[in-house]
Parts: C-alpha cells; structure tokens; sequence
C-alpha cells in the first residue's frame, strides 16, 4: 500500500466533498431532527486486527443513530455473529448508549454518508477512499471482512491494486500482495440478502471461521 503524501485523517465530521450527498443530508436533518445526518465515523479500537467494511450508513439506522449498523436491519445479523466469535460484547446493537464494545475488531463503511436509494455513485465512493486508506495504515488489520462488491472494490482500491485482478466472490480469501493481510468477501447482511436466501446464517458464520482460522 502506498502511503507517501496521505494524509492519515480517518474522519471529518464536517466533510463535503459530495454535494448530492451533503444536500441529501441537509434535507434529512430537516426532515428527522434528532438523526444524526452526517458522516458517520468507524466504531471499534483503532489497533483491532480485524476490519469490518461496509457499504454505507443505513437511512434508519447508522444514519439516524450514528453508528455503523446501530439501529439497521443489517446489523441483526452481523452483531449476533461477532458476539458468537467473541468480537462484541452485545448480540445487538440497537443505539450508541446501548454499552456494545469490540473486542479486537473495527467496523468501517466505504461511504460514511447515506446515499439516496443506499447507492453511491463512483465518485462519492472514491471521495471517501482517503478515509478508508488512512484507517487501514493506521489499523494495520491482519483480517479485512467486505460487505458486497462495493466495499471490496473500495479496499482493494486503497491498496492501489488492479480490480480485475481480485475479483469479489462470496467466501473469497484474498492475499492483499505482499502485505501481511487478508481479504475476505461476503455478501451484504441487508434485509433483501437475508430474507432472500441469497446469505443465510450457516453462510455468514462459515465466513467467519475462515475468519478466526486466519488469525489463529
């Protein structure tokens, strides 16, 4: 990974590089006054070995509670399985004074803002690609989890690889070249994948013993 000239700023709360997504934003604040409505910064210890990245703050959840999967759907699943690997302390994660703490594990998503409809363009996902680079110089993960092809592209861009060369596949591990670091893929644990079938539970936590055989 490249890091000469990075500024390793991991979070701006004041952040504005995407005007469709700052607008959006604004427009929300107004409409939901006690949301959250801006960039939603990582949870977890800086030093974890293991980096959770996500697609982007949920309308109704990390956007309103102002923590990654706090309040979502999405976060159902995802904090009953850490808690069963012993990376959280709490099988859900329902607001941020609700005492949840990581153990040796950090959640990230590649776009810290909601976007409409929950898609980001290309652009507001480069924009963020700073934030996401800078947290994996200074986290140093030996294990980065993605949540769908989004995140993947977006971590796989911060170690300046080609993308056609590590292609997204669910329960894929990755050697990130020759950095001590592994990348694993997983479908996103969004309502429409769960109930779908399209990720099931036994597929989630197959996932996350490859996790835990990789970082013994």
């Amino acid at each position: 990974m490249n890091q000469e000239k990075l500024p390793l700023n991991i979070h701006d709360s004041s952040c504005a590089k995407c005007p469709r997504l700052s607008t959006g934003l604004s427009e929300l604040k107004e409409k939901y006054p006690s949301y959250y409505c801006a960039p939603v910064p990582s949870f977890g210890p800086l030093g974890a070995e293991f980096l959770i990245v996500g697609l982007a703050p949920g309308l109704h959840g990390a956007n309103a509670s102002g923590r990654p999967f706090t309040g979502d759907y999405a976060g159902a699943l995802l904090f009953e399985t850490l808690h069963k690997y012993g990376f959280s302390n709490r099988k859900s994660s329902i607001a941020r004074t609700d005492n949840l703490k990581l153990n040796n594990c950090r959640i990230v998503n590649a776009v810290k803002c909601w976007p409409p409809k929950n898609k980001p363009t290309l652009q507001e996902i480069i924009n963020c690609g700073d934030f996401l680079k800078s947290e994996i110089i200074l986290c140093k993960p030996k294990v980065i989890l993605s949540l769908g092809k989004i995140a993947h592209d977006a971590v796989i861009r911060s170690f300046s690889f080609r993308l056609s060369d590590f292609k997204f596949q669910h329960s894929k591990v990755h050697k990130l070249g020759s950095n001590s670091t592994y990348l694993i893929n997983s479908y996103h644990c969004s309502r429409y994948n769960t109930q779908t079938g399209r990720l099931t539970d036994v597929m989630f936590e197959s996932v996350f013993n490859k996790i835990q055989d990789i970082m013994g």
